[in-house]
């Protein structure tokens, strides 16, 4: 769990700082949080889909998801407003980490015919976005448990004021971008 901590701390911020030259240790990008959000449709026919996305999201990330209900009514979806359409998990601190070292080490490597990660899905503020179309890479899904294959978005909010120290920070952190 500390260990990619650690890693930040050791090798991460000395090697930002060297090549951006910041003028304080502060000014050194951070990973701030990461927000994984799944998000399900079908839920407004069936209510009991969103718990069974919430216990897998409950085993991949180690923390308890929250429900996201619909803000407004769309007469064409057929959605109410309050439904629930989703469910999500802010990670912070060591659970961020530990979650980061297992997406990038475990989990990406298991994605079919993989050759990395969008390197310019970034949001011109530092922020990095990127989706997976099925839970099955995570290894703490059982295939034979789970009722369909669902997607993911996973978010990296960081610190960094612009995307080419928010892409070093990631790289530096063991994101395997495409080449």
């Amino acid at each position: 769990m500390a260990r990619m901590k650690e890693f930040y701390k050791e090798t991460v911020a000395p090697a930002l700082f060297k090549k951006f030259g910041y003028k304080s240790v502060m000014q050194t990008p951070k990973l701030d949080k990461i927000v994984v959000n799944v998000g399900c449709g079908e839920a407004k026919e069936n209510a009991k889909i969103i718990d069974n996305v919430m216990e897998e999201l409950a085993a991949i990330t180690g923390q308890k998801p929250v429900v996201c209900k619909s803000k407004k009514s769309v007469a064409n979806f057929k959605l109410r407003e309050g439904q629930a359409i989703g469910v999500k998990v802010t990670l912070r601190g060591d659970i961020m980490y530990e979650f980061l070292d297992r997406l990038f080490n475990v989990a990406l490597p298991r994605v079919r015919d993989f050759r990395g990660i969008n390197p310019n899905s970034f949001d011109g503020r530092g922020n990095y976005s990127f989706g997976l179309k099925e839970q099955l890479i995570f290894p703490e899904i059982e295939y034979d448990k789970i009722d369909a294959v669902r997607g993911m978005d996973i978010n990296f909010i960081t610190t960094a004021k612009t995307d080419e120290e928010a892409r070093e920070l990631l790289t530096l952190m063991g994101a395997p971008f495409e080449k």
